[in-house]
């Protein structure tokens, strides 16, 4: 098995085809992970969340960077790496459009609300709506993968 540079087709591809990416973000020198479920749109992958310290995080520092692996077998996977700016949705403004694009993407996935909606401690009730929608606008994005190839021979 040897592991070899992924073409940014290739990465987008693994991108474009996943759900779940584990989100870094830091704050005072601080860093913090956490799982997401996203949608991807073009340059932008969507995503949902409750307030919390991710969110408190990002508007401190959007610069955040996130991985997807795909896996398909023991010796056999593919791990994309991208790093991006946070950009909050708000319901009302000139993102709301964006937003309502946002939520239709992401309810084509199965428990699409999850993790971002759930919580370890009850949350208060509240009249507002407490859902946060924002984008991860893609910089730059890399990946490796396992081939049964050395890479750069034929």
């Amino acid at each position: 098995m040897f592991v070899k540079e992924m073409s940014r087709q290739e990465c987008y591809e693994v991108v474009a085809s996943g759900d779940l990416a584990r989100l870094a973000c830091c704050k005072n020198d601080q860093p913090y992970i956490v799982p997401i479920t996203y949608a991807l749109a073009g340059t932008h992958l969507y995503c949902f969340s409750m307030p919390g310290q991710k969110i408190d995080w990002m508007r401190a520092n959007p610069k955040v960077c996130l991985q997807i692996d795909e896996f398909s077998g023991k010796c056999k996977w593919r791990s994309v790496v991208l790093t991006g700016q946070f950009r909050e949705l708000p319901p009302a403004g000139g993102r709301y459009s964006e937003r309502l694009d946002a939520w239709s993407l992401l309810e084509k996935r199965v428990n699409w609300w999850e993790p971002g909606g759930l919580k370890p401690v009850p949350q208060q009730i509240s009249g507002a709506s407490a859902h946060i929608y924002f984008s991860v606008d893609i910089d730059e994005m890399s990946g490796r993968q396992t081939s049964e190839v050395e890479a750069g021979s034929s």
